[in-house]
């Protein structure tokens, strides 16, 4: 006779109960912020189920919830829609490798060196992204570029997405959602000007690194310009220029 009382997981359920909350979180780690239903939606989960992983994860400190903000400014009536997004604590259980051993090396390097020694460093690592990079991107159209180096740097680790961007003047909006390197680049941003610098030259356009998680952002977001309107960033910039000033510190973005 069946008991009204819970019976206990066994190892294989308990794995696969923690295998589909690491799924969540990874899903609201490259989507969000997201709702609880888009997130049952696309992992095929019931309400009761996606909301007892949310519970979980929100008391574990790994994701938080915030009221989603109303599409053209205008809330409507009744209760305001809940959004999750990833946190700082749930970001860092994503592996960051080495973090330490990298900083204390960069740390040396720009003491014995000096900085510009961390920027070549820094340049040089992101000459192989690059490398592999570029046949794939200029074997398709202009306008596709961006879409393609999403996907390239999703299978790299960074969960990227690309869109239109809202600002005026159009372009697009290149988002990365995840940063490896991100407690390094917090103390060394030459490693973000090497990889927007890398962006500017793959896409043959000016881009604008529009916020950064190493300064305490949920996304990396960049902008792309349009091709086609000339080589300067803002003001009449040179890009280079323009790419090393966007570097320096974060303005406000949009979360997509």
């Amino acid at each position: 006779m069946a008991s009204g009382v819970p019976r206990p997981m066994t190892g294989p359920e308990r794995g696969a109960e923690t295998g589909t909350r690491a799924r969540v979180a990874r899903l609201i780690l490259e989507e969000g912020p997201i709702t609880a239903s888009a997130l049952g939606e696309r992992l095929g989960l019931t309400p009761a189920a996606i909301r007892r992983h949310l519970d979980n994860l929100t008391g574990e400190g790994m994701i938080e919830a915030r009221d989603a903000r109303p599409h053209g400014g205008r809330r409507r009536r009744g209760r305001p829609a809940r959004v999750f997004t990833i946190t700082n604590a749930g970001r860092d259980a994503f592996v960051h490798a080495y973090d330490d051993l990298a900083t204390n090396a960069l740390r040396f390097l720009a003491e014995t060196a000096g900085p510009e020694a961390v920027s070549e460093f820094a340049r040089s690592q992101v000459a192989d992204l690059e490398r592999r990079y570029k046949p794939m991107l200029d074997a398709v159209e202009p306008d596709q570029r961006v879409r393609l180096l999403a996907e390239a740097l999703s299978n790299d680790g960074y969960a990227a997405t690309a869109g239109r961007a809202p600002a005026p003047g159009g372009g697009d909006q290149l988002c990365q959602h995840h940063c490896p390197v991100a407690h390094v680049a917090a103390e060394f941003p030459q490693l973000c000007e090497a990889e927007i610098e890398a962006f500017a030259r793959l896409l043959e356009t000016p881009v604008r690194r529009l916020a950064t998680i190493a300064h305490g952002d949920g996304v990396c977001t960049t902008h792309v310009t349009p091709r086609g309107d000339g080589a300067s960033g803002e003001e009449g910039i040179p890009a280079s220029k323009a790419i090393r000033q966007a570097a320096e510190g974060p303005v406000q973005h949009k979360d997509v």
